[in-house]
């Protein structure tokens, strides 16, 4: 696959152009071609999954309304399953989730490979409604199931050497031959004082089922104050290391994605920042919150820092 330069990305290429005028129609269609659907498919678009039950309520929960969970699992970043907001729930149905393992290794004193089963009993399930705030200036709210890494991290017992966390996410040609736009495995990363931090989720499910495939399932990571693409999906490998890890689309567009990539509306490397779009609405009806509004609670990670320079 041909991976093009900074320079030679055009928004359009990003997210097409077509989709994104077009987000009030493609909208009003969503409930008929949900309504063909119905009898196989539960509103999420996914087979019908056990409910995650007994859920414990998040003291890190906005009050602010809930994105409807058609809107969510059907307008979509997921270039394994192609590029374009409607491609991942049509492609990625038939995605298999289990057996899944996720392998927790590097720098660490009890490195683990974990089944799912496992993964779901390491730390009680909370509900977390959390902000979602995209690079494309849209943003949802979303009742995320799962629990803070730092739950994971501690079983694993990071060394001193460890500085940052490595995530990988899973790729098949095979089984995604509709991805296209940027390299694969799709790869993240942060520093290790980010990961520990309590507002980190390691999430299993949504809208209190299991994740449905076009949204990351079985296990993705949830980081609100950042961009949604930091927010790695399927995920397979988390690898704790002493340098800085590669990250997907800061390989793909260095000049525009930065490593931290935290929600600010003063920096606008290639799409303005102040006002964003709330979805269902097609245009920017809200002012962008620094740290999507978590400042009070990251702030303090990135004391010091130049925010601009450090994008």
């Amino acid at each position: 696959m041909l991976i093009k330069k900074a320079a030679d990305f055009r928004y359009s290429e990003i997210t097409p152009k077509s989709v994104y005028l077009n987000r009030r129609k493609f909208l009003a269609a969503a409930p008929a071609a949900l309504l063909a659907a119905r009898e196989a498919f539960s509103p999420s678009g996914r087979a019908a999954a056990a409910s995650l039950g007994g859920l414990a309520k998040s003291p890190f929960s906005t009050t602010e309304p809930v994105t409807s969970e058609q809107i969510v699992t059907h307008y979509n970043n997921f270039y394994e399953f192609g590029t374009s907001k409607d491609e991942p729930v049509k492609y990625a149905q038939n995605f298999k989730t289990s057996p899944w393992t996720v392998s927790v290794e590097g720098d660490v004193e009890k490195p683990r490979k974990l089944s799912m089963d496992e993964i779901l009993k390491l730390a009680p399930l909370e509900e977390r409604i959390y902000r979602h705030r995209c690079v494309e200036a849209w943003s949802i709210v979303v009742p995320w199931v799962g629990y803070s890494l730092s739950a994971l991290l501690n079983q694993v017992k990071p060394t001193p050497k460890a500085k940052y966390v490595a995530f990988e996410s899973f790729f098949s040609s095979k089984e995604m031959p509709h991805a296209d736009g940027i390299p694969f495995p799709y790869v993240e990363g942060l520093r290790l004082d980010e990961a520990m931090h309590p507002l980190a989720m390691l999430c299993v499910g949504m809208y209190g089922d299991p994740l449905p495939p076009q949204d990351g399932a079985p296990v993705r990571m949830v980081l609100p104050w950042k961009y949604g693409f930091k927010s790695i999906k399927s995920l397979i490998r988390i690898k704790l290391v002493g340098g800085q890890p590669p990250t997907t689309w800061n390989i793909a567009a260095p000049s525009y994605y930065g490593f931290y990539s935290n929600v600010n509306p003063n920096v606008a490397p290639q799409h303005d920042q102040r006002m964003e779009a709330r979805l269902p609405y097609p245009f920017r009806n809200h002012p962008t919150l620094m740290f999507n509004g978590y400042g009070d609670q990251v702030a303090s990670l990135y004391a010091g820092m130049d925010l601009k320079k450090n994008y």
